[in-house]
């Protein structure tokens, strides 16, 4: 399972790893048939709401954010009876708990659900 949407599908040997997740212009095999569109919601973990070191923790929410819409998006793949998820739509925006000083990311990531094309004999 690739874990980050920016990484390139270059898998052509048989025996590698199959992707479940397909960003934006990844596209899934294909001979995968869609099935139906779906959408989920991610967040990342919470981190201190101070202006200090802004970059670093955006960018630490986004990786995290991006690997548990990863994880749950071949988990929702895996229920829904599908093999593989194209992701072609995400929103992004930030979360404030003013009580707690914290922030976070949120992400909304539709997605086209597609399973693998029926083998013939």
């Amino acid at each position: 399972m690739t874990l980050f949407p920016c990484e390139p599908s270059l898998q052509t040997d048989a025996h590698s790893e199959e992707r479940i997740v397909y960003w934006h212009r990844d596209l899934p095999p294909l001979a995968a048939e869609a099935m139906d569109e779906h959408s989920l919601e991610a967040t990342s973990g919470r981190v201190p709401g101070t202006i200090a070191h802004r970059d670093e923790l955006w960018d630490r929410c986004y990786g995290e954010l991006m690997a548990n819409a990863n994880a749950r998006l071949a988990q929702e793949v895996t229920r829904l009876g599908g093999d593989y998820a194209h992701v072609h739509d995400e929103s992004i925006d930030t979360r404030h708990d003013d009580a707690a000083g914290e922030t976070w990311l949120r992400g909304r990531f539709s997605y086209m659900l597609f399973r693998k094309a029926p083998q013939t004999s």
